[in-house]
């Protein structure tokens, strides 16, 4: 018998699983995005909104549901566009049968973005609606056309994102500095957009130097501010130790600025990174009004790399008081704390670790009692101290030499990075001999780490020198600034003249001129 075919006809739509004879109304939601805020994108958003709330309440078959809407967020990401990812998961509570969307790059300029959740939607019975280049989710041919278009996208924005960092970089090449004024103490946007002293601020910085020159660590000096009920830069109540180490190492407090000390690793992820080699730097120096003299900013630098975890106390006793046994330094300790012999007494920090050292501890009375008769003396010999450091200073303290061969050394490195880097493109599309190859990199390689060596210890001795140029300035300001011995304990002094102090046998006060005295 010959076979008869007989053809069932479909009933239900085939992705919704609706009845093909039900009258019911797809429930609509359009969806509109801007990747920036200016004034151009604005309307265009504001038309996007507006035109798709009345294209789909025009429709008699659809149900209006809203518009979902991400303003000022890019595209390559949909992890930081909330209107997004809330239409996303309307849509997959089942609320949602139809989006409406401009073109493929306002629904996504990811590929993989666009495509799994296109996927996911289209599980869930909800198409979408590309109305620029006329896809429909649904067709057959809708996924590899909106593949094509997603990867056009994503070029484009890939193009757009060199083109941004180029623009960028060639600024900050050029020496334009931008700061993020919002969080940013003690400075204004000036009217040119160069940085201004806002001085109400820049009370405050200046009091962060000083309290932290006067032996205070950064925790507690924003202990201090917290207290006084000063707002932090970012407007909070409560400072945190990191944001005043932050202030205190900020190069622009001097007048200068270090840019890209970040940089974008991922398009896609908008992923950043410190910068730690990978790409140039560029310091500006004399960029904008100082809040900070340079000398003082060079003496801060120093002070942070000398404690370099000395002691985290408040006092300004602590990381100036050295055992002359084991070198260590002295903390505080409290004897009798709950009774009228209350005392803080300092001892070696070592002193009962393993073998005991015999240094005695000292009371707080003894140490400025102490520094006042060796600061006395110093202050007797002070003409001579002055005479002698205004004879050296021009010489000794010179930096010029030093940051000429800085100028060569990076020089040399430009010019060293650029010849490796065209090597190594070269080797990538010419079959080059790899022997000589290896050989020409690693000449040039090693020439490279070898002027890199070299530019730290120029930079290391440039910033010393300009380090103790500083201190030894504000120590020779403090001693012309006295009249007369000294008959109380200054704490400006003491943090201002002295270096350390040792502990033996007897006390022997170092003072920032290298000048020893013995009590």
């Amino acid at each position: 018998m010959a076979k008869n075919v007989r053809t069932i006809p479909a009933t239900l739509a085939l992705h919704t699983a609706a009845p093909l004879s039900a009258q019911k109304k797809r429930r609509v939601a359009g969806y509109a995005r801007v990747s920036t805020g200016n004034e151009d994108q604005q309307n265009s958003y504001e038309a996007q909104v507006d035109y798709y709330t009345n294209y789909i309440k025009s429709r008699a078959d659809w149900e209006f549901v809203s518009v979902y809407t991400d303003d000022g967020v890019s595209g390559t990401s949909t992890t930081k566009r909330k209107g997004f990812q809330q239409m996303i998961s309307d849509a997959l509570a089942g609320r949602i049968d139809l989006i409406v969307t401009k073109s493929v790059s306002r629904f996504a300029r990811n590929t993989v973005d666009s495509l799994s959740n296109i996927r996911a939607l289209k599980e869930h019975g909800t198409e979408v609606f590309f109305e620029k280049e006329n896809i429909w989710t649904f067709d057959s041919k809708g996924e590899l056309l909106i593949s094509i278009m997603s990867s056009l996208s994503q070029e484009e924005s890939r193009s757009i994102s060199l083109n941004v960092t180029w623009g960028h970089r060639k600024r900050m090449a050029d020496g334009k500095v931008a700061v993020p004024y919002g969080r940013f103490l003690g400075y204004d946007k000036g009217e040119t957009g160069t940085l201004e002293v806002n001085e109400e601020q820049a009370v405050i910085v200046r009091r962060i130097y000083s309290m932290f020159l006067q032996g205070m660590t950064p925790y507690g000096i924003a202990k201090t501010l917290t207290a006084e009920g000063i707002k932090s830069p970012g407007g909070k109540d409560v400072w945190g130790g990191t944001t005043v180490r932050h202030i205190l190492m900020n190069e622009k407090y001097r007048g200068d600025a270090l840019l890209q000390k970040t940089y974008t690793t991922d398009y896609l992820t908008k992923k950043k990174k410190v910068n730690e080699g990978e790409i140039p730097q560029y310091y500006v120096e004399n960029n904008h009004t100082a809040i900070i003299d340079p000398a003082v900013h060079e003496q801060v630098q120093r002070e942070i790399e000398r404690r370099n975890g000395a002691h985290s106390g408040v006092r300004i006793f602590s990381g100036k008081i050295r055992c002359a046994e084991c070198g260590s330094w002295f903390g505080s300790k409290v004897w009798h704390s709950n009774d009228k012999y209350r005392r803080v007494i300092w001892q070696c920090n070592h002193k009962f670790d393993g073998k005991r050292c015999t240094t005695p501890h000292l009371r707080e009375e003894q140490i400025e009692t102490a520094f006042l008769a060796a600061v006395n003396e110093v202050l007797n010999g002070r003409k001579k101290a002055i005479a002698a450091f205004e004879a050296a200073k021009r010489t000794v303290f010179d930096t010029t030499a030093l940051e000429i061969e800085l100028a060569s050394l990076e020089t040399e490195m430009q010019v060293l990075s650029d010849k490796m880097q065209a090597l190594i493109r070269e080797n990538a599309t010419v079959a080059l001999d790899q022997e000589e190859y290896q050989k020409k990199f690693q000449a040039m390689s090693d020439r490279f780490e070898q002027a890199k060596v070299k530019k730290t210890e120029t930079e290391k001795q440039i910033s010393d020198k300009k380090a103790r140029l500083g201190e030894i300035e504000e120590y020779i300001r403090l001693l012309k600034k006295q009249d007369g011995r000294v008959e109380e304990f200054n704490p400006e002094l003491w943090c201002g003249l002295l270096d350390y102090v040792t502990v033996g046998d007897k006390l022997v006060f170092t003072f920032r001129d290298g000048t020893e005295v013995e009590v």
